[in-house]
């Protein structure tokens, strides 16, 4: 597989790891989303600095209401960090 490929690939298999512990497995619950940001994004969580920022964070990421996140709400947030990451590393370079 290519590096974009293998990318991919790994991005649907953490999202499955985390959204098969409990419940519907095409869903992120709170506590799920919670875990899965703080095991595998834990530089960007050590600038959350309370229960309200992951509280709001949760919120704006559930598009539909339905108080879990799926994968395409997932996507859509793994989407604006990488874009805000690319930002800030460009900005960096300049």
């Amino acid at each position: 597989m290519t590096d974009l490929e293998t990318s991919m690939a790994t991005i649907i298999a953490v999202f499955h790891k985390y959204s098969e512990r409990e419940g519907d497995k095409h869903k992120l619950k709170k506590s799920e989303l919670k875990d899965l940001l703080h095991d595998e994004l834990p530089e960007l969580m050590g600038h959350v600095k309370d229960q309200a920022t992951l509280d709001g964070l949760m919120e704006g990421l559930d598009t539909d209401g339905d108080a879990e996140c799926d994968f395409q709400e997932f996507m859509t947030f793994i989407t604006m960090v990488t874009v805000c990451c690319h930002e800030f590393c460009e900005h960096e370079d300049e």
